[in-house]
């Protein structure tokens, strides 16, 4: 009656999914560090730090391709610094962690007003990890 299709097959058979994203060049096949943007409507071209996750209509470029990078004639290219290396936690972000930690560590205040204290938000009646369980306002 009818012939059963096999599954689709791709052009260029792999076995490795990867999770690295790749130079957009052509025949590159080097991990991407930075994107590129274009500003049509300034003539620019916007070099910066690898975007956190792939956009249509802009390029991720290996650090090879970045470095030599032109913009066409009468265009600027606008380059925002990129990481370099992993970034080590200024000072005050650990103090911020560590007053983070204390405030959550504190006991909580009840009153008998039907609120803990924070402006008229319903009373945490129980708590399982992050997640807590709130009296309805209305009872």
């Amino acid at each position: 009656m009818g012939s059963r299709r096999g599954p689709l097959k791709s052009a260029v058979p792999s076995n490795v999914v990867s999770l690295v994203r790749r130079c957009s060049r052509t025949a590159c096949g080097r991990p991407a560090v930075a994107t590129l943007t274009y500003v049509y409507a300034d003539s620019t071209a916007v070099l910066g730090p690898l975007a956190t996750y792939a956009e249509p209509h802009c390029y991720d470029l290996c650090s090879e391709h970045s470095e030599r990078l032109t913009a066409p004639r009468g265009w600027e290219v606008v380059r925002l610094a990129t990481d370099t290396g992993p970034t080590r936690p200024s000072g005050d972000d650990l103090e911020a962690l560590a007053n983070a930690v204390r405030e959550a560590a504190r006991p909580q205040e009840r009153q008998g007003n039907g609120t803990n204290g924070r402006g008229g938000d319903p009373m945490e009646i129980a708590r399982r990890g992050h997640l807590r369980v709130l009296r309805s306002p209305d009872s």
